[in-house]
């Protein structure tokens, strides 16, 4: 019996979701949404048997990736490079980025990673990787069909009046349809590719293997901890496989907007019948999609206010809840007539338990108030740092506790030898990074591209001060209880705020527009090309 006949009226009191709704959504009532934790659970318990390294990798698929990269790389050595520049930089970035599309989802999951990096990576492999967001070749319409019709068992014609045969978009796990349901409400539905599952278990095998090699040769892939790092992608993947693991976040997403009073962000309702392991029926919600910033200026919407609004969802949800959507990108947003912001895609959902949720914590709150020592602490409980750290070492070595030096005053020679010591100190501490910072670096890289999109010229000392009095005001008995922290009793550190800019203290303001200039100063003068530009 479809769940709106109930007498469950009013979903949105406990859900961030938009009125009115397609359908009615009663928790109590969702055949999909029993036992997700111990799927979650048994994912979890799956890694290691897939992660566990063999003596051999998966030779066919070696293969298959060395000759589609050492392919492109190829054309490019013959044909790109000797024009060199951006020509080089283009065709080289052009070329991977087709490689990685052949090769399947892990692949182009890598490539979407690089293409959030803005500002981090070449311009020019930004770019070309962005497609891979949502503009990979899809599957034959057959195929879906066929998906759709094992999971549900029944013909695709007994659930929708129409179905659109060419995809929304496109992407490496899945790919979005629009369709009517014979009800007659609009969905928009998310299907799993059929070989998917197949490819991504042998391209784990793949990187188990050669994982191990890499530590110690490549020093940022060291920083990473290649083992580990494999061990991560394989518990995010393989929840991604499961939609009606997704479905569940979504619900949780939605639950916690509501709890915080971000209303204007909305989830679309997931169907309270048609979720399966590799279909997701949901809402549809419309909206001008959030690269298109010219288009929300005409129509009146305070752009900065939509980023405030992302920036303290995800400060809220890994600060007090312990869980935030882990993979925010243009693709995951729309802004809607009446000014909302819809999020979708919640394959990649962070979560945390209480001893990493306090952790976190201590570590955005020390850093908000200037306490080194907290932070270090921090980092040590949140498995960043190797346990028997000592912090006072990591304040000498990384030099934290003398006067900030400006990088972008550096030479090419001082700028590459710093980042050198600050590497090698780092690794020397035992450094990574776990998964719920993972993703909330992630988040940040695109939340600073956003900021060069939505509101470029906002003064970020001012914007910081606000959020940390905002969660003085609404959570700060709550914080003092948990961490021992009164914010109230403090004062946002504009100074400590500064040095990990490389600012000096009497520097007034900074707009994200002077950030990208001493950026582009930096990037020049590590790649040899000092720059006049201030």
């Amino acid at each position: 019996m479809e769940l709106q006949k109930r007498s469950f009226v009013r979903d949105t009191d406990a859900y961030a979701f938009c009125e009115p709704g397609a359908w009615i959504i009663d928790p109590d009532q969702l055949e999909w949404s029993q036992g997700a934790e111990q799927r979650r659970q048994q994912l979890r318990e799956l890694v290691p048997q897939l992660t566990q390294r063999q003596h051999l990798p998966p030779l066919g698929r070696f293969w298959e990736a060395a000759r589609r990269l050492g392919g492109a790389l190829l054309w490019w050595w013959l044909r790109e490079r000797r024009k060199g520049g951006t020509v080089s930089r283009e065709g080289l970035s052009r070329r991977l980025r087709d490689a990685f599309e052949a090769l399947g989802p892990p692949y182009i999951k890598l490539g979407q990673i690089l293409a959030s990096g803005r500002g981090i990576f070449p311009e020019e492999l930004v770019t070309a990787f962005r497609t891979l967001r949502d503009r990979v070749t899809p599957e034959p319409f057959t195929a879906v069909r066929v998906v759709i019709e094992q999971d549900f068992h029944t013909r695709l014609e007994n659930i929708f009046a129409s179905f659109a045969a060419e995809p929304l978009a496109a992407a490496s796990i899945a790919q979005v349809h629009e369709a009517i349901l014979r009800s007659g409400q609009p969905v928009v539905v998310k299907v799993q590719r059929p070989q998917v599952a197949r490819l991504v278990r042998q391209d784990l095998r793949a990187m188990t293997w050669i994982a191990p090699w890499l530590v110690g040769r490549i020093p940022v892939a060291a920083l990473a901890n290649p083992p580990a790092l494999v061990e991560l992608f394989a518990e995010t993947i393989l929840e991604e496989l499961d939609f009606r693991l997704e479905a569940a976040n979504m619900l949780e997403i939605a639950a916690l907007f509501a709890a915080t009073g971000r209303r204007n962000i909305v989830v679309p309702r997931p169907h309270p019948k048609y979720v399966s392991e590799r279909v997701l029926v949901m809402e549809r919600i419309d909206g001008i999609s959030y690269e298109r910033v010219e288009d929300l200026g005409v129509v009146g919407l305070d752009t900065a206010d939509l980023l405030r609004t992302l920036v303290l969802s995800l400060l809220e949800g890994a600060l007090i809840h312990g869980v935030f959507h882990g993979d925010l990108h243009a693709g995951n947003l729309v802004v809607t007539a009446n000014g909302n912001i819809g999020l979708f895609d919640y394959g990649i959902t962070a979560r945390m338990n209480e001893c990493e949720r306090l952790a976190f914590l201590r570590l955005i709150v020390c850093g908000m108030i200037g306490n080194i020592r907290g932070q270090i602490a921090a980092y040590k409980d949140l498995g960043a740092l190797a346990a028997d750290t000592d912090v006072e070492e990591v304040i000498r070595e990384l030099r934290l506790d003398q006067p900030v030096v400006d990088p972008t005053a550096l030479t090419s020679h001082e700028l590459a030898r710093e980042i050198q010591h600050v590497t090698k100190a780092l690794l020397g501490f035992g450094a990574k990074l776990p998964k719920p910072l993972m993703l909330f670096v992630k988040n940040l890289i695109f939340l600073d591209d956003a900021v060069a999109s939505l509101a470029p010229d906002i003064n970020i000392f001012s914007e910081m001060i606000r959020i940390y009095t905002h969660f003085a005001q609404a959570y700060g008995d709550r914080i003092a209880s948990e961490i021992g922290i009164d914010l109230n009793h403090h004062q946002f550190d504009l100074v400590s705020f500064k040095a990990g800019l490389g600012l000096r203290a009497d520097v007034e303001q900074i707009t994200h527009r002077d950030l990208e200039r001493r950026r582009r100063v930096l990037r020049s003068k590590l790649t040899g090309r000092e720059s006049q530009q201030t």
